[in-house]
Order: structure tokens, then sequence, then C-alpha cells
């Protein structure tokens, strides 16, 4: 059993940086992707960004790249999400979820756990 809680959203100006973390508990953390989605009201979840068991590869939405950092920490079982650039309209829950496997894994199917999620809010 994997147990996963986000932590580090919050307010932000737009334009601002937050930087989220997913503390994970459980054995298989080290072996596994982990990655981050996000739902804001009214909408689907979307995939954010996702990095290998080992942190050598990530992936991104195109929304996100060149201004979000996905990274991992496999001694401290955690991994975060640096966000910069913020815009409005990412304001949503923030999801971490850990692998069904190694790579990197862009859909939610391929997610086996979840944390309960994080708010961000990005104002104007």
């Amino acid at each position: 059993q994997v147990h996963l809680e986000e932590s580090g959203g919050g307010l932000v100006q737009a334009g601002g940086s937050l930087r989220l973390s997913c503390a994970a508990s459980g054995p298989i953390f080290s072996g596994s992707a982990m990655g981050w989605f996000r739902q804001a009201p009214g909408k689907e979840r979307d995939f954010v960004a996702t990095i290998n068991w080992s942190g050598s590869n990530t992936n991104y939405a195109d929304s996100v790249k060149g201004r979000f950092t996905i990274s991992r920490d496999n001694v401290r079982n955690t991994v975060y999400l640096q966000m910069n650039s913020l815009k409005t309209e990412e304001t949503a829950v923030y999801y971490c979820a850990s692998g069904r496997v190694g790579w990197t894994l862009t859909k939610e199917s391929d997610y086996g756990y979840w944390g309960p999620g994080t708010q961000v809010t990005v104002s104007s």
C-alpha cells in the first residue's frame, strides 16, 4: 500500500511561484514513476508532469513546459513540482500519483495510487 500526501498549495498572484511536495510512504516509491495532475473546477483532471523511477526522464504537458519542473528524492520518498510564472487559469486542485511501472506515464489509468490533492489558487 502506498500513501501519498501533497503539500505546498496556497494562494499566489499571477506570475508567482509555488513548490508542491508529495510525500510517499510504502516500499515501492523508488521503483515507480510519479506524476502530477490537476483538476480545475468543472473540468476533467489533466496531466501536468511525470518523472521516471530514477529521475532521469521527465515529461510535461505542453502548457507547462519551460515553467514547471518535476523532481524527486528517492531517499526522502518525496516528489516535487516547482511551478513558476503561474497563470490564473492554472487554479486547480493538484494531485500527485504513483505509477504502476517505472517509466514516465501520462495517463490517469497508468497510476495506481493518488493523494488527496492540494489547492492552488492563482489570483490576478
